[in-house]
């Protein structure tokens, strides 16, 4: 985060997480570690490898499934309800892990503009 921060055209405004699939599961244990994440945009995983962290993440949370064949719907909301935040949204969707609809980045960038302003 330090190194990113120090690059000009970064610096140090608030800062939100996005991360579906791998994103998701590398970005729960980073968001409960960092306090300077203020939002994130999590997804397509599901609570077996991150339900620890994920009970200490307490920053608004957008959370996307797919009704997929690689990502249970139990393990799903499972790591949706561990997340602490009391400002969390679920949005689920039919369809294979890798087809989010695009609405869903609109989403997200509502998200952000909302909760980093």
């Amino acid at each position: 985060m330090d190194a990113v921060q120090g690059i000009d055209c970064v610096g140090v405004g608030p800062v939100g997480y996005w991360g579906l699939s791998l994103g998701c599961a590398i970005g729960v244990p980073f968001i409960a570690a960092e306090p300077r994440v203020r939002a994130a945009v999590l997804g397509l995983h599901g609570e077996e490898t991150s339900a620890g962290a994920a009970a200490r993440i307490t920053v608004p949370v957008e959370f996307l499934m797919q009704w997929d064949e690689r990502v249970s719907r139990a393990a799903s909301l499972a790591l949706f309800d561990t997340f602490a935040s009391t400002e969390k949204t679920l949005h689920a969707n039919p369809g294979k892990h890798a087809e989010v609809p695009a609405f869903e980045l609109d989403s997200s960038l509502r998200f952000f503009t909302r909760q980093l302003a």
